[in-house]
């Protein structure tokens, strides 16, 4: 029988004890998988602080409904803010956008209204509002410290209001339409570049069919009191406007409808209902008038007539300007510009762009045919002035001009100023004249009558002695009556005399009432007020 040898197998093979690790980490791997899938992205949202926020805790929550928790806050880089981690769930994914936006609901009182109240019991947490662009992989927002007043994507337009002064009117306020609300106010702010206090505000749909380029805006705001020859009248909007305040907007007196506007149209917000149907125009036109005369009386806002049709007002009056601007040849006499406003639709004209270069190129025409501004007395109890535009026959050729930058209408000097400008000539050739000589010479010319009468009497008296006829007697006598009558003694000398006096105490009356009426141009109408006489003594 024969030895049996063993054989060896050199192969190395893989123990069955080892497919349960395999399995094993195979499982891991895949639960690994399959919980990174089954969650929602993670993101970060940048808070100013994160009161009432607390990680593992806080919820995430879209029209209440939970969309994921907050994981971590820490602090920015800058130690000056918060940033919260949040795990979204998968379904939320969708909603991240880039006009997302996230803002921590917590009970809050406010003057107009009071929410989050439920938050006093469940606790605060983080609303999410998804934009209207495309969903996309956005990780990083910034949230709002309070909530929104419209929702996101909410049917309406959104307006930009500007207003010289804040007022009454704040985040919140409610904006009226005949004393309806039909939107509010988002927020305000101050434009540092326009100097102007800017308000955002929405009109909800379908109430912003009724905004177009022809509403005013004004502030509704407390209580407006005008008083008239009429009476005294009260406006004032509704009881929430006044105590909390509000804006309200519609179309001016005299204006039509106008076109359709877009998100992000500018309207001026003006301080009540009078000063918006007062300036109800936004397209105008800026001109400047030098004027030699006294300004006196002329105030910003005094009205700019044409043929005593208003189409504008006085802006400003650039005295400061030229005083700035002045430079070798300045003339401390030369005349004060006065800037002026015209308003196109103050003529009838739509109140557009277009009507501004229609009105430009008129003025521009009309003053080469003699149109020119004056200033004219408005009140004669007042002493107001304004400025009225007429076609002056008899004008010096003139053009368009430009003055600090604007163009400038010619100006003609007429009514008070013009009559004291007359007697100041008048008073002045007056006084070129040789009244002094004058009457010397008169009073030598009767010297010389007199010499010339004496010798007539001789004359006479030497004909009669020489028996002269009759005829050249009877002349001789005749002269002799006529000198007589101018003679000093005679009424035709002291009228003569009397005529000169008259005159200079006319000319003396002229000149007093010339001083009058450029120190005070209403009195013709109203007294002088002179000083008491002092009382000896009064200071002891």
């Amino acid at each position: 029988m024969t030895d049996m040898k063993p054989t060896i197998d050199k192969k190395k093979r893989l123990s069955v004890i080892w497919i349960l690790p395999l399995v094993a980490l195979a499982i891991g791997v895949w639960m690994v998988v399959h919980t990174k899938m089954s969650k929602g992205p993670v993101i970060t949202i940048a808070f100013e602080t994160a009161e009432g926020v607390v990680a593992g805790k806080t919820k995430v929550k879209y029209l209440n409904v939970n969309m994921g928790q907050v994981e971590d806050v820490t602090l920015n880089k800058g130690m000056d803010g918060v940033i919260v981690s949040v795990q979204l769930d998968p379904e939320a994914k969708h909603l991240l956008r880039e006009d997302t936006e996230f803002w921590v609901v917590r009970a809050r009182v406010g003057a107009g209204s009071i929410s989050g109240l439920g938050t006093l019991l469940g606790g605060a947490y983080i609303e999410l509002s998804p934009g209207e662009q495309a969903a996309g992989k956005y990780h990083q927002f910034t949230g709002l410290e309070s909530p929104p007043l419209t929702p996101a994507g909410a049917p309406g337009v959104k307006l930009n209001l500007y207003s010289t002064k804040a007022g009454s009117v704040s985040e919140g306020d409610a904006v009226l339409y005949n004393g309806y609300k039909v939107g509010r106010v988002e927020g305000m702010g101050f434009d540092a570049k326009r100097k102007q206090v800017h308000y955002d505000v929405f009109i909800d749909a379908p109430f912003d069919q009724l905004v177009n380029s022809s509403v005013r805006f004004w502030n509704v705001s407390g209580v407006e009191i005008n008083a008239s020859a009429s009476g005294i009248e009260v406006v004032t909007g509704s009881l929430d406007t006044v105590l909390l305040g509000g804006i309200a907007f519609g179309i001016p007196d005299g204006l039509t409808k106008g076109d359709p506007l877009e998100n992000g149209a500018e309207f001026d917000l003006y301080d009540t209902y009078s000063d918006m149907q007062d300036q109800p125009f936004v397209f105008h036109a800026d001109y400047v008038m030098e004027f030699e005369q006294s300004l006196r009386g002329l105030l910003p806002g005094a009205p700019v007539e044409y043929r005593g049709i208003p189409v504008g007002y006085v802006k400003d009056i650039l005295f400061d300007d030229v005083v700035a601007n002045r430079g070798e040849g300045y003339e401390d006499n030369r005349p004060i510009p006065v800037l002026i406003t015209i308003e196109p639709g103050r003529v009838g004209l739509p109140d557009t762009e277009e009507s501004v270069e229609i009105m430009k190129a008129s003025i521009a025409r009309n003053v080469v045919v003699g149109m020119r501004g004056s200033l004219e007395t408005g009140s004669m109890i007042t002493g107001s002035l304004f400025i009225n535009i007429d076609y002056r026959t008899g004008a010096e050729p003139a053009k368009l001009g430009e003055t600090l930058g604007h163009a400038s209408i010619p100006t003609v000097q007429v009514g008070l100023d013009k009559l004291e400008e007359q007697i100041s000539s008048f008073l002045t050739k007056m006084n070129d004249l040789p009244l002094d000589e004058t009457m010397a010479s008169i009073n030598g010319t009767m010297t010389a009558m007199t010499d010339t009468l004496n010798s007539m009497d001789t004359l006479v008296q030497d004909v009669n002695r020489q028996k002269v006829g009759a005829e050249l007697v009877k002349t001789l006598e005749d002269t002799q009556r006529m000198l007589r009558s101018f003679g000093p003694g005679s009424s035709a000398y002291q009228a003569i005399e009397g005529s000169m006096n008259k005159l200079n105490e006319t000319l003396y009356n002229v000149e007093a009432l010339t001083r009058t009426l450029n120190d005070k141009p209403n009195a013709l109408v109203l007294p002088m007020n002179y000083p008491e006489d002092p009382q000896p003594g009064a200071n002891n």
